[in-house]
């Protein structure tokens, strides 16, 4: 066949099968006009009414038509979805504005959670500056139901007295030290021992791993990472609180460690002694930073809170002191007439203290005197053997941070709980529980949901006086507000 004659063979069926096809969709159109009017034209795509109009000329080019499966699948589907009651336009723009709506419904939910959120995280900033300033505080003292001496849960596991304790952070646990050396853990919900850390005797210490003399200090990190303990022996000991694996060993204190706090929110280690000195310590690098001097006595108690600083009282020297790290200056307090045994911080600008003469005192950081002064705090004057008489000194005091509640304990065997007013010039009692035994050592839990006292025959510090009635025992005090189941 020459190149230059045109192939004809099959036009002639492709051409009726277009025509075919021109027909049926002229008729659909025709069909839509009857039905919705004229104005139905507008409604058509512009592409397909171009197509019904330029058929002819498709039909007398010269390509090549045809039409496949597939075209006629499409055919067949356009014709359909034009004889439902809903066209396709209209199917289109009913989904676009459901699509629309969704997420207008979508947008505004996401916006309520934000402004939620952003709620949230307002009043959490705002309680962290109220805390770091000093200026929180809550009332709640008065919330609190006065607990009987039934509801009192009394733990026994130590040979002698309790000398200290430190509630774990997520309230779960207690850590206490005693006279008899060990360390016990304790699981607050079932009140059974978890880990023990055994006492070792005189003359062991190299092969011992745990105390050979009087536990005094034990403190935990706001993570619950690092468990440390001081002993009589200038020790301090670096705890896994998990594993109750030893991790390091802080030698250089010069006389017994009597008290350890971490403060709040670092690794960062404060420890006092009887050698009249604070130490502190760099756990992330396992590493002593410096030492602070000031006290002329033996140092009986220390605490801190989020600021680089710590306070202390100096037992006989009647002084509390404020250590400023960063300055490099310390704030000096006097007020009580005996010997200061106890001071807890309320807030980074107010604390309380107790002494020997019976008294509690509530500080701020910008007066040098107290702002009040309870005298008689714990009544009633038990007599010693030889029948003279004596007055009963404070032991320990805590206080449920930021809050208006605080609480004091005593050799007379009470527990007594107090409301400290805003002005911190008013400190009221609310009630007070009975206890056997000398209260060494108090510590709320963070939530305010229970109080945890350690009781002993003997004062922590080795005092003469001794009870032989009471029991060397931990006490959980449940705490509930009223309305509370």
């Amino acid at each position: 066949m020459s190149f230059f004659i045109r192939n004809t063979r099959g036009r002639g069926r492709r051409i009726s099968k277009a025509t075919d096809r021109k027909k049926s969709l002229t008729k659909s159109a025709n069909l839509i006009r009857k039905s919705g009017g004229e104005d139905e034209d507008e409604q058509l795509p512009a592409k397909k009414l171009k197509k019904i109009a330029n058929y002819d000329d498709e039909i007398e080019s010269d390509s090549d038509v045809d039409i496949s499966g597939e075209d006629r699948l499409r055919q067949t589907h356009y014709t359909s979805s034009e004889d439902e009651a809903e066209t396709a336009q209209e199917k289109k723009l009913r989904l676009a504005k459901q699509y629309l709506a969704d997420l207008e419904a979508d947008e505004s939910q996401r916006r309520e959670e934000d402004d939620i959120g952003r709620d949230i995280i307002s009043h959490r900033l705002k309680q962290d500056i109220l805390e770091q300033s000093g200026k929180l505080h809550k009332s709640v003292a008065t919330d609190y139901l006065p607990p009987s001496p039934a509801d009192i849960r009394v733990l026994r596991g130590h040979q002698l007295s309790i000398t200290c304790l430190v509630i774990s952070p997520d309230n779960q646990h207690i850590f206490s030290g005693s006279k008899d050396c060990s360390i016990i853990k304790w699981n607050v919900m079932t009140g059974k021992k978890v880990h023990i850390i055994p006492g070792g005797r005189k003359g062991t210490e190299k092969k011992h791993i745990g105390h050979t003399a009087h536990v005094l200090a034990i403190a935990i990190s706001s993570d619950g990472k690092y468990l440390a303990s001081g002993d009589r022996n200038k020790l301090i000991h670096i705890w896994n609180p998990e594993t109750f694996d030893l991790i390091h060993s802080f030698r250089g204190h010069r006389d017994a460690v009597s008290g350890l706090v971490f403060r709040k929110g670092s690794h960062q280690l404060f420890s006092a002694s009887h050698d009249r000195s604070v130490k502190i310590w760099n756990l992330d690098e396992m590493a002593y930073v410096e030492t602070l001097f000031g006290h002329q006595y033996c140092i009986t108690a220390i605490d801190s809170l989020s600021r680089e600083r710590a306070v202390t009282c100096g037992g006989r020297d009647n002084s509390i002191r404020i250590w400023k790290v960063i300055e490099e200056s310390q704030l000096v307090f006097i007020g009580h007439g005996g010997s200061v045994d106890c001071v807890s911080l309320i807030n980074e600008n107010n604390f309380i203290s107790g002494a020997d003469d019976n008294s509690l005192s509530v500080w701020s950081v910008m007066k040098k005197k107290p702002l009040i002064c309870v005298q008689n705090a714990h009544s009633g004057e038990p007599s010693k053997p030889g029948g003279a008489s004596q007055e009963n000194w404070i032991t320990a005091v805590c206080s449920l941070q930021f809050t208006d509640l605080v609480a004091s304990g005593s050799k007379d065997g009470y527990i007594k709980f107090w409301k400290c007013h805003n002005d911190f010039r008013s400190l009221d009692p609310v009630f007070s529980l009975p206890v056997a035994g000398f209260v060494n050592s108090l510590q709320f839990s963070s939530d305010g949901s229970f109080l945890v006292a350690g009781v002993g025959q003997e004062h922590k510090l080795g005092r003469w006086w001794r009870m032989k009635e009471a029991k060397n025992s931990i006490c959980i005090v449940p705490l509930k507000k009223k309305g509370q189941t």
